[in-house]
């Protein structure tokens, strides 16, 4: 009953998306619409009237599937001790961000160096550590919310900070696909307010590129690392020559 109600749920969003009302679905059914709404309160709902109702709105099963994973990603964020717990197995990491990025258990154990026996009790640690559901035949629902982020200055960013971080930057960046682009100039605070709001849409249209992405073969697909920062910053070669903070400061 409570997977019913969250069908019934999506299906609620996915027409108030559209525009639809219980008015226009009783009509549809050939119902009353205090029938509609009692049918969707209590969850009654067959799934042939659900496939109906799908049919007439032009709602694909994979748009109720989106807002059905969506409402059960409900993890904003880890506290501390989750994060240590990450960090302190580096195996473990790796298959959290793995799974993050949609691949599957058999996927991982192909590709790397993990036994089946040593991958279940992968999952089912990260299932302890509220990250993932693992479902039957070793398949698995994430928790991490979409805008799911680490903790500042947590654990798992002073580890990528450590380790990671300096590692990426080591490139020329002029590889295929490899992009730098450094912008410096002198912006008023209305335009980077602006800024910061485009750059989160640059990445949440990033984030929606990685799910539509998840359909291709693994094949298809490759990893591929984006860091977008903005700062009030001037270097410090050219800092330590501003006056009342260089070599003049003492003159």
């Amino acid at each position: 009953m409570p997977e019913t109600l969250t069908l019934i749920a999506a299906l609620k969003s996915a027409l108030k998306q559209r525009g639809y009302t219980y008015a226009d679905i009783a009509g549809e059914l050939r119902l009353s619409e205090s029938s509609i709404k009692r049918l969707f309160a209590s969850g009654n709902l067959s799934l042939n009237r659900v496939q109906t109702i799908c049919d007439w709105a032009g709602i694909d099963w994979s748009d109720l599937f989106e807002l059905l994973d969506r409402s059960r990603r409900n993890v904003q964020q880890l506290d501390a001790e989750q994060e240590a717990t990450l960090v302190r197995d580096t195996k473990l990491l790796m298959v959290a961000f793995l799974l993050l990025n949609h691949w599957t258990f058999e996927q991982i154990v192909s590709e790397y160096q993990i036994t089946d026996l040593e991958g279940v009790r992968l999952l089912a640690k990260l299932d302890r550590l509220k990250i993932i559901d693992l479902l039957p035949g070793n398949k698995v629902r994430m928790r991490l919310a979409r805008d799911f982020a680490w903790r500042q200055n947590g654990p798992i960013q002073r580890f990528f900070e450590r380790q990671v971080q300096s590692q990426f930057f080591k490139s020329r960046f002029d590889g295929p696909g490899e992009l730098r682009i450094i912008l410096n100039g002198m912006l008023s605070a209305q335009s980077v307010e602006l800024l910061q709001r485009r750059l989160n849409r640059f990445a949440a249209e990033f984030e929606n590129m990685v799910r539509e992405d998840r359909k291709l073969d693994l094949d298809l697909r490759r990893g591929v690392s984006c860091i977008v920062a903005l700062r009030p910053w001037a270097p410090d070669v050219f800092e330590r020559w501003r006056r009342g903070k260089g070599p003049d400061k003492d003159a």
